[in-house]
């Protein structure tokens, strides 16, 4: 066989695969709302249905003419359909939908459909059959549902390339939205669960997106928090089995843990000293399964194709579909009280004028037949009714007793009752919208108590993990080693939880985010190291490569990829200067040059706005050059002349980096006493001589390029006020 045979021949068994499982196996019919394996059964009790329950294993042998997987399957969808309550009776142990355990063996329970299941899934009569995998019985294609049993039961399945989960929904509220679709009216449809619980469902976005699902949770006291109703999907043991994980990992302080459920749930979680019930309870929330997600995602099968639709699109398909067995159903019986007319009309002819006298001298069924033709011809040329050869040997197997005990008063009254129910059912078919909604009014009377709404809807505060979390891990940071993490003992000792993150930032103007860890080793000068919040701002200043022009920037870390190396300096810069804190003044002195009037200037931080960290910043005094640089906090800002200078020597002059930089002594001085005042004033006199041409040439700069600072060279006495 050659490769492209081959190809071929893959390609076709592949795609009848694929369309295979999408059809007959994992995604439900949107006409009827069910999966095939669903169907068969179904329609096995309803073969099977003669009011009285039936053992499960027969039902599944009875099934497995149609059903070709297993019993296996059949048994577990069973009990599955029957646990949701709506068209399966059950008899028996048919396992615990809140803490897991599975129901007892076929042989053991038993079933039969409900009064719901015999009134809305069956007609014979407009179902059409498809012969079994062996060819041996006849299957139907869909039941003739009148409800959208999709939304009622919901559906999970995976197929080749898509898969489907449509999300249970309550009984009344669905025959509501029926009717209000019916009546051109608008509805809103929310998911129902067997368990209860709580719903937020905010996101929901009609079937296309997400609702929260919380346990209901009872606060007992200061220490006691007591579960009564679970989240979809979630049994006992398992919520058990979360807490007991999470308590593990210290993320939430637990003192014990009782379950007393029966045919209701009573988990009873007692808290740790130091913890309150609300503090209990959003811990719970957060790192348990007392919280779950349901995404939802609507796949069905219509007119043999599969459809990715929302619950509103579901309701009115289904409701247009109720329409149509509606009208099938009445114009059968419509066709059913004009056979029964018609044959009233002739059974009155032939008996009231004993028509029945002119077979007694014929001799063969032939002239039998003929007779009674002829004797009918006149009547029905009268009455413009049709006579068949069905008619007339229907006629004739008329008995004795029948002609002889003919009542012609009550035969009237039958045939003026039907005429009544046949103008009733005209008026129906040409009212079809009214009478679907008195159908489904009559529905949702007979049946709608049976099915409150187990699951309130509610709106939840968000919970914010991170905040919620106990910061139970200790971190160290070594900045000789350059490492951090919660192995390390260094310095600084941080307390966080696993899910905090770490921002170190480097003097070259790199930085990066990464994750708690057991070790961690940072290459480079280290800026800043510590747990990351994004509504920290963090001020940078630094220099250009070839300008050395400075900059200052504000920026927030707020979006990041973790231990990706990001830059908060331009490639080639240097950061001369880090902080964190939002109050700062920074004093920087520049580059002597000629001329230069002022050599020292300020400013305060919080004097600029915050940008990205990508943003270049605003220079910081223009095209001057710093030579250095100081942080100093607000609290302790002093005053200019209580500041020593910088010596004016350029080989002198440093940068100062924010680790190297000193908070000014926030002292004050003490008044210098008169005899001091009289030592330093005559002091200053003898040396005034040697600074007045210096004073000359910096008041008159013009005249000498070489003019300096006026008390560059003069001491000053920190003790001194003058």
């Amino acid at each position: 066989m050659s490769d492209t045979s081959l190809k071929k021949l893959f390609n076709r068994n592949f795609l009848e695969y694929a369309s295979y499982v999408i059809k007959d196996r994992a995604i439900p019919d949107d006409a009827d709302g069910l999966k095939p394996v669903q169907r068969r059964i179904l329609w096995s009790l309803f073969e099977m249905d003669d009011g009285r329950f039936s053992k499960v294993a027969n039902v599944i042998g009875h099934c497995m003419k149609y059903h070709p997987h297993g019993d296996q399957s059949i048994g577990d969808a069973l009990v599955s359909l029957a646990n949701r309550g709506y068209f399966i009776e059950r008899q028996g142990n048919f396992g615990n939908i809140y803490t897991g355990d599975r129901a007892s063996a076929p042989r053991y329970i038993e079933c039969r459909l409900t009064e719901l299941a015999r009134e809305t899934l069956f007609n014979k009569r407009i179902t059409d059959f498809s012969p079994s995998y062996d060819g041996r019985n006849s299957e139907p294609l869909l039941l003739p549902v009148k409800l959208p049993a999709v939304l009622l039961l919901g559906a999970e399945g995976i197929a080749v390339g898509l898969s489907t989960r449509i999300l249970p929904h309550n009984f009344q509220e669905v025959l509501k939205a029926q009717i209000a679709c019916l009546k051109d009216q608008e509805f809103e449809l929310f998911p129902d669960f067997p368990q209860g619980g709580r719903i937020d469902v905010t996101d929901y976005d009609d079937g296309r997106g997400r609702i929260r699902n919380r346990a209901r949770i009872e606060k007992q006291g200061q220490k006691n928090l007591i579960i009564r109703e679970l989240p979809w999907g979630t049994t006992t043991e398992s919520i058990i089995s979360s807490i007991e994980l999470a308590a593990n990992k210290g993320k939430i302080k637990v003192a014990s843990i009782d379950d007393y459920t029966t045919n209701s749930v009573e988990i009873n979680v007692r808290l740790s000293r130091g913890v309150s019930a609300d503090e209990g309870l959003k811990l719970l929330f957060a790192h348990t399964d007392c919280e779950k997600p349901h995404t939802s995602n609507i796949i069905v099968i219509q007119e043999g194709y599969p459809v990715e639709t929302n619950v509103t699109e579901l309701v009115h398909y289904s409701t247009g579909r109720l329409i149509e067995i509606l009208k099938l159903e009445l114009k059968l019986e419509l066709d059913d009280f004009r056979n029964r007319l018609h044959w009233l009309d002739l059974e009155q002819i032939f008996i009231e004028n004993r028509l029945y006298k002119n077979i007694e001298e014929c001799t063969s069924w032939e002239n039998v037949r003929d007779a009674v033709r002829n004797s009918l011809q006149p009547f029905i040329e009268q009455k413009k009714i049709e006579v068949t050869e069905e008619d007339i040997d229907k006629l004739l197997s008329l008995k004795i007793r029948r002609i002889s005990r003919f009542d012609i008063d009550s035969h009237r009254a039958e045939m003026s009752d039907i005429s009544k129910k046949m103008k009733k059912v005209r008026l129906n078919l040409r009212n079809i919208v009214e009478f679907a909604v008195t159908y489904l009014e009559r529905l949702l009377e007979k049946y709608g108590k049976g099915y409150p709404r187990l699951t309130s809807i509610e709106d939840f505060s968000n919970i914010d993990v991170k905040k919620v979390a106990i910061r139970n891990l200790k971190a160290g940071f070594n900045p000789e080693t350059g490492l951090l993490g919660t192995s390390i003992k260094g310095e600084k000792v941080f307390n966080v939880s696993e899910y905090d993150r770490f921002v170190f930032f480097l003097k070259n103007g790199a930085y990066r985010v990464i994750p708690i860890q057991d070790k961690y080793f940072i290459d480079g000068e280290i800026l800043y190291c510590g747990v990351l919040d994004k509504s920290m701002i963090f001020t940078a200043v630094y220099k250009q490569k070839d300008t050395e022009i400075a900059y200052i920037k504000r920026f927030c870390v707020e979006s990041f990829i973790l231990d990706k190396e990001y830059r908060f300096v331009p490639e080639g810069g240097t950061a001369v200067f880090f902080t964190h804190e939002l109050e700062i003044k920074l004093d920087f002195w520049f580059e002597r040059t000629k001329r230069m009037r002022k050599r020292k200037d300020d400013c305060l931080i919080s004097e600029y706005r915050v940008t990205s960290e990508s943003a270049i910043g605003v220079q910081l005094c223009g095209k001057k050059i710093i030579s250095s640089i100081k942080g100093i906090p607000i609290d302790d800002d002093i005053t200019a002349e209580d500041v020593e200078p910088p010596d004016e020597s350029p080989e002198e002059e440093t940068e100062i980096s924010e680790e190297e930089a000193v908070p000014a002594d926030t002292g004050k001085t003490q008044p210098a006493s008169p005899e001091k005042i009289d030592q330093e004033t005559e002091e200053y006199h003898r040396r005034v001589s040697e600074v007045l041409k210096k004073a000359e040439e910096i008041v008159t700069p013009d005249d000498d390029e070489e003019s300096g600072d006026l008390f560059g060279t003069i001491p000053v006495d920190p003790e001194s006020n003058s």
